[in-house]
């Protein structure tokens, strides 16, 4: 574990600045330089250890990389220089589960099907009822077809289809009842 300070104890030392004699701060921690050769050195590790958590590449890169970053803008706080691997190891490791986290709350808030849900054979078989059934209609009266498309598929009423049609309200019943049991027929012969 790296040990971190978040704000020195006491003043750091001071050096005076050569050009106009003010003097400036010395920061204790770890340098850009260090911090950048340690990760070149050490990416495929990261990498490795990423890879351990989460399952693909472009993932894993991204961690490393967002470790980089988080170490790097906090690099005065590591005390130890020589800390500075076991500090990125860690950010690696804290990010890595972060990332499983909002993957796994991303899969729970997913839609779940409903259970009602028809499966494929159900599905498959409902096409080919309903390609009988048409093929079953095509072989209807016009008539026939016109009363039980608007009676049954319209929802219209018999008085609605007498109307639309201009027959009598006799007439949609007739051709109603001989059109269904003409597709019962056709429904139930071999195909």
């Amino acid at each position: 574990m790296p040990v971190i300070a978040p704000m020195p104890a006491a003043r750091p030392a001071r050096i005076p600045n050569q050009r106009d004699g003010a003097e400036e701060t010395v920061v204790a921690g770890t340098t850009v330089d260090h911090l950048t050769e340690t990760y070149r050195t050490h990416y495929r590790s990261l990498l490795g250890l990423a890879a351990l958590l989460l399952d693909d590449t472009a993932s894993c890169e991204d961690v490393v990389q967002e470790a980089f970053i988080r170490v790097h803008s906090a690099r005065k706080r590591v005390r130890d220089p020589d800390k500075t691997l076991a500090y990125l190891r860690q950010t690696v490791v804290n990010l890595s589960r972060s990332a499983l986290r909002r993957r796994i709350l991303g899969l729970k808030l997913l839609s779940k099907p409903m259970p009602d849900m028809a499966s494929a054979e159900e599905g498959a078989y409902d096409q080919l009822e309903r390609d009988s059934l048409i093929r079953a209609m095509k072989g209807l009266q016009r008539r026939q077809r016109e009363v039980l498309v608007l009676r049954y598929f319209a929802d219209m009423t018999e008085a609605q289809v007498a109307e639309t049609l201009g027959i009598s309200l006799g007439s949609v019943k007739a051709y109603g009842s001989r059109g269904i049991a003409a597709l019962r027929l056709a429904m139930e012969a071999p195909a």
